[in-house]
């Protein structure tokens, strides 16, 4: 109930293509009842339930392609970018955007509402999130570093707290609202079980469809129309064929910080309850190519699609999609990249026996970069990542040289198959 839409086996509908193929589609069912609940809402106060963040001194962080940004809750925000100088030096460009002067940062806003039961009655913030008001729980943080635009004045943040039931205390944005004046959004599921601040359900909701037996994954006239659009797509595409052809693989950085940034699916999808045979059939989907995780935060978004490529995308209004191709798959190039780099990294348990942790494959050939007038190219670090949807995903990329990517995917359909990798890293459907 915390997710805004619930899912259940018994309410579909079976659709059948004009060529006689039969899907089965589980609708969405939605819960009506929610002024009634926050009206009895005798709980806890929002700055209670957040309390445990600010406890555990926990820090969250976000990578953009040039700062980092760093949110230790109930400390300070942090703005910086590291430089590696020859001989090992480091070189850190650092900001405070904000830091937190009060002792109990919870406190004040609490004790108003419990003295006074008129005033929580006043309305909560709201703010548009990808297309979808949502109330959120404001903690002002000042003192900030000075600012030399604004007379000297210190930078000050609005850290905004929204409820998102799957995420872990991800920074979902960061922005500039005025000169040196910042807001930061963090999604945690600890706001969830207020009411008020509950996920609210887009008014447009996914519908899953799985195949029935003796029809294919995805209908003919859908697969055709795809490859159709991949097709028209192509010319626009700026590659060097012979430079294509002769591009080396070099070796990525493994130092890097794997930081969870979010995911598209944030603020659309709701907990899914559907059955073991619908787990199968989005594995053996997203084995295939055919089901693609999507996710990134911020101006660029991201779009996996196992076996076939790694694209960076963003989307307007306005002037439509931008998409840049940032690696596409080739087995022979991605094994012959294996035999370099470690295609599979282990975990080991306490009875001794080892478990796969993380594979990473190779994606090449991808748009030609401008700054090094080489094919970009991307190594995809799968990992496993519990949850109880099966469509929750986080994506992240890094980029450590230029042009030369690694995209982290973490997802629960990672976790049923990362044991089937090969020596090279390769994944099958599990028998």
């Amino acid at each position: 109930p915390t997710t805004g839409v619930l899912y259940k086996e018994d309410n579909y509908i079976i659709m059948t293509t004009v060529d006689k193929e039969k899907y089965k589609c589980i609708l969405p069912l939605i819960a009506s009842g929610n002024e009634e609940e926050e009206k009895d809402y005798k709980g806890p106060t929002p700055g209670e339930l957040l309390e445990p963040l600010f406890k555990q001194s926990s820090c969250s962080y976000r990578i953009e392609s040039y700062w980092t940004y760093e949110v230790c809750h109930g400390k300070h925000i942090r703005q910086y970018h590291e430089e590696k100088e020859t001989g090992q030096k480091i070189n850190i460009q650092e900001y405070y955007l904000g830091n937190m002067m009060i002792k109990n940062p919870l406190a004040e806003p609490d004790q108003e509402e419990k003295e006074n039961p008129k005033e929580s009655a006043k309305e909560i913030p709201t703010k548009n999130i990808e297309g979808q008001m949502t109330p959120y729980y404001p903690v002002e943080m000042g003192n900030g570093t000075p600012c030399s635009l604004r007379q000297n004045l210190p930078r000050s943040s609005t850290v905004m707290y929204i409820c998102h039931p799957e995420a872990k205390h991800e920074i979902l944005s960061v922005a500039e609202v005025t000169t040196c004046e910042y807001e930061v959004v963090i999604l945690t599921p600890l706001l969830c079980s207020h009411p008020k601040y509950r996920f609210r359900a887009s008014p447009v909701n996914d519908i899953f469809c799985q195949s029935l037996p003796g029809s294919p994954l995805k209908p003919h006239n859908l697969e055709q129309l795809e490859k159709q659009q991949e097709m028209m797509k192509m010319p626009f595409r700026r590659v060097k064929e012979e430079e294509m052809q002769s591009t080396k693989e070099e070796k990525f950085s493994s130092i890097h910080k794997p930081v969870a940034v979010g995911s598209h699916q944030l603020l659309t999808v709701g907990t899914t309850h559907i059955s073991k045979l619908t787990d199968d059939q989005l594995i053996k989907e997203f084995l295939s190519g055919s089901y693609c995780f999507h996710g990134g935060v911020g101006w660029w978004k991201y779009e996996f699609c196992y076996g076939k490529y790694v694209h960076q995308y963003h989307e307007d209004k306005e002037s439509g999609k931008t998409s840049v191709v940032v690696g596409t798959w080739s087995k022979e190039e991605h094994i012959e990249w294996s035999r370099k780099n470690a295609a599979r990294t282990y975990y080991l348990r306490e009875d001794g026996t080892q478990t796969v942790r993380m594979v990473s494959h190779f994606y090449g050939n991808g748009d030609v970069c401008d700054l090094t007038d080489k094919p970009r190219q991307v190594t995809v670090k799968l990992k496993c990542k519990e949850s109880d949807s099966p469509h929750a995903v986080t994506i992240y990329m890094l980029e450590p040289h230029s042009c030369q990517y690694i995209l982290g995917v973490e997802s629960p359909v990672i976790c049923k198959i990362l044991d089937t990798a090969d020596e090279h890293g390769l994944l099958s459907v599990p028998s």
